[in-house]
């Protein structure tokens, strides 16, 4: 993902497209039209991803995988038909190789217990970079815990992007997970994602991608980016909460012991044992998220029709608006790297003032930012701030929402000063 020439990719009508979205045709207070520019954290709903919702609660809904009667049978029709749209969309080989869990966290954590208890041992390493999210950190410091290993973070440079000489110098015959965001959720830095794939295949490592702030806005390729895993999610594209991917290399999960135990993920049990079920339901213990994922169709179809890549242009454009006028505001420091390195997030930190204030006053005018060390703790303490408040943008933000920010954080800052 990087910024694209206008000549690349068709332009969106994000003004229309807005009509589209039910929650956003309101006032959130008095008089306050609506500017949601929380996307980082999570995204709003189209009609037709909201009425597949309804219509499966009130027309198909039942468990999948288990009944023989017409409800049960189209659940799983549709539940399957999800997953293989879910693998043409991020270009899997296989929807084999698509497994449905609750979230980009339960993914990392999956493959941090299964893969990862299996694989790593003491004195191994584990490769993160300083721009994780929590949910890509703890499991693998969990997982070095049990095991013995050690955790090592790669560093950023000054302007939020990845110090890719530095993670290199971090490889070693060690080095037994290299674990990285596709995107930073704070500074908006779009990583080499090949290439740090790459590094680290040569050096022997397995790969694990937190795409969850890449997937719902520009082209994703498995077969390009090679990755061994790569997790993201369902509520961060349009989807309904609750249904995760975690895409694997076939190979490794056909040799990577299940997860969770349950109902669904055996092939037998018997007082003496059980014998795991095929892929991909050897990582599906239990009733799976069925709404959410049947709903994830129209989400993708949706994100298709508008296309990729007029989406990831789009938000980049908002983004060098943001960064021009927030700019030119007293006080305000801009995180992370110039517009050419960035993806469709702009956070930003006030000389003096808490982010927390600035977000509940911003709301009183009706802009929804996120304010707080966004899960990235480490992060920010490499920035020297606590926290920080972020504005990130998706395919129904306007150029009028970029400007009501602006008016909107002027005024604050007056207030609070």
């Amino acid at each position: 993902m990087s910024r694209i020439a206008p000549s690349t990719a068709k332009t969106l009508d994000a003004e229309q497209l807005r009509n589209d979205f039910p929650i956003l045709q309101q006032d959130i207070h008095p008089g306050r039209r609506l500017v949601y520019l929380d996307n980082a954290a999570t995204t709003q709903h189209p009609t037709k991803v909201i009425q597949v919702m309804v219509a499966c609660y009130e027309r198909t809904y039942a468990n999948v995988h288990r009944g023989l009667h017409a409800l049960s049978e189209q659940s799983t029709a549709d539940y399957e038909l999800a997953r293989e749209q879910v693998a043409q969309f991020i270009g899997a080989d296989s929807p084999r190789q698509i497994l449905f869990n609750s979230g980009t966290t339960q993914g990392i954590n999956c493959v941090a217990r299964a893969w990862g208890d299996a694989n790593v041992g003491p004195g191994d390493e584990i490769l993160l970079t300083i721009m994780e999210h929590h949910s890509n950190i703890v499991p693998w410091q969990q997982l070095a815990q049990r095991r013995g290993a050690t955790v090592r973070f790669a560093d950023i440079h000054d302007d939020g992007r990845l110090n890719v000489g530095h993670f290199q110098s971090l490889l070693s015959s060690r080095t037994k997970m290299v674990a990285f965001t596709a995107v930073s959720n704070v500074l908006g830095t779009v990583n080499p994602i090949v290439e740090l794939t790459r590094l680290a295949h040569e050096c022997g490592a397995t790969v694990l991608i937190d795409a969850a702030q890449h997937v719902p806005h520009a082209p994703t390729d498995m077969r390009a980016w090679d990755a061994d895993f790569v997790c993201f999610s369902g509520h961060k594209m349009l989807g309904p909460s609750g249904l995760g991917v975690l895409y694997g290399r076939q190979s490794i999960l056909e040799t990577m012991p299940p997860f969770l135990g349950g109902g669904s993920m055996i092939r037998e049990v018997t007082t003496q044992g059980f014998s795991p079920g095929e892929l991909p339901a050897k990582f599906e213990a239990g009733t799976p998220p069925i709404v959410a994922a049947i709903a994830t169709s129209p989400a993708i179809d949706y994100l298709r029709e508008v296309g990729l890549d007029a989406i990831h242009q789009h938000e980049v454009r908002l983004a060098g608006m943001a960064m021009e006028q927030l700019s030119e505001i007293d006080g305000v420091r801009i995180l992370g790297p110039a517009l050419e390195h960035r993806a469709g997030i702009v956070s930003f930190a006030i000389d003096g003032l808490n982010p927390q204030d600035i977000s509940i006053l911003l709301d009183r005018h009706g802009v929804a930012i996120r304010a707080g060390h966004h899960c990235a703790m480490p992060l920010h303490e490499r920035l020297g701030i606590p926290s920080s408040c972020r504005a990130s943008f998706y395919l129904y933000n306007t150029p009028e929402d970029v400007g009501a920010l602006a008016d909107a954080l002027k005024i604050v800052v007056a207030k609070l000063r």
